[in-house]
């Protein structure tokens, strides 16, 4: 076996061919875009490189055939909220054996180590969490836009390997065909009645409002959280403007209290109906039918990527009530639509499990966030509750 870093165009090319080996003959697996991934390794696309490094490898076996591929990453401001420092690595694709895994998973830790990292999480994005983060370990279907899937049997070699459950991640189905939980309805027309609360959708033409209201938000209300660091508001315009063309205006909702920011929600069609033709190959054809395609009902599904409610503002039902406007986009405009996937909630946020719990969400997949101890004495615990963290902070003060 050969392992090689990918160090060109051609390397570039075969790190991208290779899932499409791995996956030739699963009829569940959706190609990412080449141009999506090719953009997290470009430093000038990826906001993380600002503070921090990737490297990609590919791995062909005796007869130069091509078995495997993984990356390794870390970004600083990340990385040192963690003791031991925790650098990633993700877009691991290898063939059913031990050997060429191990040889992947050793490559990435010895170049954390190099890097001064004490532990390795995986399979992660260098990125937002919200995309290509975590091992799929339940519910092999096709997988929405963004989110990871791969083979039963990376599980086996993530823990054979010596990796432990960091967290785990859950992702709900909702049919949208069957009513809420009439309780649920009661709670949100509650929130509506009372004085002072709004609630508004996104407009493509204020950008730079409901960026900064995102940012607000989400800085308030992520604090507790163990991974959690400030939202940069130029990586939230620029998020929106590369999904411009995918975007649908009242699939996300903003709720106001007195004018001021409190909570939001992120809806995207399930553009991965699509994108499941082009077998990652946006080219100029591609584009076209794409352009086409979205104007049509094959599209029926879609995607929460994100939402959040201020502390102060949660467990009063402005989860319900921002739900409550989904309705009308939904149910009237457009019925063809069937299905939403809520992705993801961790198992560190019981909050947000009760909240989805109470929709009568069906389970749907599970992903697993792996963390492997590289550096020397350091020691292993899981990831914190949100809960707990807020109270040491309050116990602090």
């Amino acid at each position: 076996m050969e392992i090689i870093e990918v160090s060109n165009k051609k390397l570039a090319k075969e790190f991208l061919e290779v899932p499409r080996i791995i996956y030739q003959n699963d009829k569940n697996w959706i190609c990412p875009l080449d141009n999506i991934i090719d953009s997290i390794f470009n430093p000038t696309k990826n906001k993380y490189f600002d503070d921090g490094e990737a490297i990609r490898w590919i791995l062909k076996d005796k007869n130069g055939q091509l078995i495997g591929r993984v990356a390794a990453f870390y970004n600083n401001a990340k990385a040192r909220n963690y003791d031991p420092p925790a650098g990633g690595m993700g877009f691991f694709e290898c063939i059913n054996d031990t050997v060429a895994a191990f040889n992947l998973f050793d490559v990435c830790k010895e170049w954390l180590l190099q890097k001064g990292m004490g532990a390795m999480d995986g399979p992660v994005n260098f990125g937002e969490n919200d995309s290509y983060w975590g091992l799929l370990v339940e519910g092999f279907t096709p997988p929405a836009f963004g989110m990871n899937y791969n083979p039963p049997y990376y599980k086996a070699l993530f823990e054979a390997y010596g990796f432990k459950q960091f967290f785990e991640q859950e992702s709900k189905h909702l049919d949208i065909n069957i009513p809420f939980p009439e309780r649920f309805w009661k709670i949100a027309e509650w929130v509506m009645r009372k004085p002072g609360y709004s609630f508004k959708h996104f407009k493509k033409n204020e950008v730079d409002k409901f960026a900064a209201d995102i940012v607000e938000i989400h800085n308030a209300a992520w604090v507790f959280h163990e991974h959690y660091s400030p939202l940069d508001i130029d990586k939230i315009k620029k998020g929106f403007k590369e999904a411009k063309d995918i975007i649908i205006e009242d699939f996300i909702w903003f709720a106001y209290h007195e004018n001021q920011p409190i909570g939001f929600l992120v809806m995207l069609p399930d553009m991965n109906k699509i994108f499941s033709l082009f077998k990652g190959r946006l080219n100029l054809w591609n584009k076209i039918r794409f352009l086409f395609l979205k104007h049509t009902k094959i599209v029926n599904r879609s995607r929460i990527t994100i939402m959040g409610v201020i502390p102060k503002f949660q467990g009063i039902g402005i989860e319900s009530a921002i739900f409550w406007h989904l309705q009308d986009p939904l149910l009237k405009k457009r019925p063809h639509y069937k299905e939403i996937e809520i992705s993801w909630v961790g198992d560190f946020n019981p909050k947000m499990k009760a909240t989805l719990n109470a929709m009568g969400a069906n389970p749907g997949k599970t992903h697993i966030t792996y963390r492997k101890l590289i550096a020397k004495n350091a020691k292993f615990k899981t990831a914190t509750a949100v809960t707990d963290i807020k109270e040491n902070i309050i116990k602090n003060e």
